[in-house]
């Protein structure tokens, strides 16, 4: 038996979120003016009383919601004397949610991170103009099904199977007029439902070549040490602790798939029966639940749900 900390990605972020950490824990305010320290930037205040649409802008959301998962590692550490790493088996994280998990491990510092992710979420919305690429969530088929018709659906533009996130819930990533065709062919194919996402660029496809030299090159200026415990990689799902390793594994995230189920599933296979989602929004309980219903699933963003965990992991 054997536990994991995941981190959530993308689509999880919502106004408001780590207000109530902010007003509850010192931890939480510290890792909060931390960040905007880092960054120059009242991210903040944005995230507890801006604009929705302001906070889902690419560049605020990745570091927005990764402060929100370290707010809560930080409570976990400090309030309730907790060493994640020496309680967990692995860490992982969803797409920039292997920020988070790096950080959580040790890997990065704090400052760092909120530095690579407000870096990374400019790079990827910058490398292709806006209306150019789309995203699409294809449900009711299986990856390999849909990365066939993803191929057939390209006809010399991209469309890639982007994220892999669990049983009969794909992602397509491309030229919007390649992922409308996706989005065709898998409803004749027997997909339960497509749904375009509500995404400002393609990540997690070909489209976004022009950011990995950005990221290439501000990775390769960042001091990474040995996690406290094994990072599963999303390009990869397989654990990995080697920092340079986990460099050149984030470089190639920006154009690579997503590989969350087959990550789930390697953490199941290596003795994982829990796994405790930190940060905002409960995304990857839920599919964990869909990819096998024998793993426990918890999630923690909340002062309640923080409390609940130290009582629980004393």
């Amino acid at each position: 038996m054997a536990l994991a900390f995941v981190f959530p990605g993308q689509g999880s972020q919502f106004k408001g979120m780590g207000k109530d950490l902010f007003e509850t824990y010192l931890e939480a305010r510290e890792t909060f003016q931390e960040i905007d320290d880092a960054l120059s930037q009242n991210l903040s205040t944005m995230m507890f009383d801006g604009d929705e649409a302001d906070l889902n802008i690419t560049e605020n959301t990745q570091p927005a919601l990764m402060a929100v998962s370290m707010a809560v590692v930080n409570i976990l550490k400090k309030q309730g004397n907790i060493d994640l790493g020496n309680i967990c088996s692995f860490f992982a994280g969803h797409s920039l949610g292997e920020y988070s998990a790096l950080t959580a491990a040790n890997v990065i510092s704090l400052r760092d991170c909120a530095k690579l992710l407000k870096l990374r979420g400019k790079a990827m919305q910058s490398a292709v103009p806006i209306g150019v690429g789309s995203m699409a969530a294809i449900l009711g088929l299986d990856f390999d099904k849909v990365t066939k018709i993803a191929s057939e659906a390209a006809n010399n533009e991209i469309c890639t199977a982007a994220n892999d996130n669990s049983v009969g819930q794909v992602v397509v990533s491309g030229h919007k007029a390649a992922i409308e065709r996706a989005m065709a062919l898998a409803s004749k194919h027997g997909a339960r439902k497509t749904v375009i996402l509500p995404v400002s660029a393609p990540f997690h496809c070909e489209l976004m070549a022009p950011a990995t030299k950005t990221m290439a090159a501000a990775l390769q200026e960042t001091n990474f040490n040995t996690p406290s415990a094994p990072v599963v990689a999303n390009v990869t799902a397989r654990a990995e602790t080697n920092p340079d390793t986990l460099k050149e594994l984030l470089v190639k995230q920006i154009t690579g798939t997503v590989r969350w189920r087959e990550s789930v599933l390697y953490m199941r296979d290596n003795d994982v029966t829990e796994m405790i989602e930190i940060g905002a929004g409960k995304v990857l309980s839920g599919l964990a639940r869909r990819i096998d219903r024998s793993i426990a699933c918890e999630s923690v963003g909340s002062p309640e749900q923080i409390e609940k965990l130290i009582e629980r992991l004393k």
